[in-house]
């Protein structure tokens, strides 16, 4: 809605013509079937934010009024006034990859997050989100911390899972491993609201919203992955803690499938050998 008319010309013209191509790229982003995907590449939508950032442009708010933004902070402000369910896939990447960009103070920034966190409900714009915050690795770790505490405790599946891909990224260390197994440990699989279904087998066509997995799919394989990871970076501390952790056991069986699929773990082993 808001700055669509500068995606549709970028869209991949063999999204729009390729019919096996476009179910592809629509499996893997997997949005919600309420939330529009338009077709765009990553470096197209890199390209879009940068633009926005340096020149701003005319947007499209509530109501079909058009404003001209003079940069990028105009145009997160703007986002921030349109519902979000206005907003294409491409659209919710570009919000974040702006909120990145953006030359403020700390404080300045985590306020714009807040307000973008709740708009997550995909994994491929909370994991690119994440990815990009390269400015995380200069912030305060206390102050991050502390901003991710509610996330950690969310009842929303991406909210959850935008905390454990920022711990994953930002603070898998050995100091702050012990304080990130023991968050593993406090998480409620069962209050967290999914609104993603789990199907049975593979279907020949993309069905946006539904996974193989059990409920919150998504939050379960944010573990699965950061555990992983961790296996890579200290071994013996992670196989202690999953061994002695309240991770559900399906969780468990995750971990260890992303542990022997990741080429840094493949051969080590995911937990303690059994005794004979």
């Amino acid at each position: 809605m808001m700055i669509e008319h500068l995606l549709h010309p970028l869209v991949c013209e063999r999204f729009k013509s390729d019919a096996r191509y476009r179910e592809g790229h629509l499996r893997v982003v997997n949005a919600l079937p309420e939330r529009r995907v338009l077709g765009l590449h990553s470096p197209e939508i890199k390209a879009v934010t940068k633009r926005l950032f340096r020149e701003g442009a005319e947007v499209v708010i509530s109501g079909g009024v058009r404003q001209f933004c003079a940069n990028g902070a105009e145009v997160i402000r703007a986002f921030e006034t349109v519902p979000s369910e206005c907003l294409c896939y491409e659209e919710t990447v570009i919000w974040g990859y702006l909120i990145n960009l953006e030359k403020c103070s700390p404080d300045e920034r985590l306020a714009m997050l807040a307000r973008y966190i709740p708009v997550l409900d995909n994994w491929a714009v909370c994991d690119s989100y994440c990815a990009h915050a390269k400015w995380m690795v200069r912030a305060d770790k206390e102050t991050l911390w502390a901003f991710l505490q509610p996330w950690f405790r969310s009842k929303r599946e991406f909210e959850v899972r935008f905390a454990l891909v920022v711990a994953m990224c930002y603070f898998l260390n050995e100091e702050w491993a012990g304080r990130v197994f023991a968050q593993l440990n406090s998480l409620d699989f069962d209050c967290i609201k999914s609104d993603y279904k789990t199907i049975k087998g593979k279907p020949k066509v993309a069905q946006q919203g539904t996974v193989q997995g059990v409920e919150p799919y998504y939050v379960r394989m944010g573990v699965a992955w950061l555990l992983a990871t961790a296996l890579a970076k200290f071994p013996n501390q992670t196989r202690a803690f999953v061994c002695s952790s309240k991770l559900p056991a399906d969780v468990i069986k995750l971990y260890i499938r992303k542990a022997r699929e990741s080429f840094r773990t493949r051969t080590v082993e995911a937990l303690y050998p059994e005794k004979s």
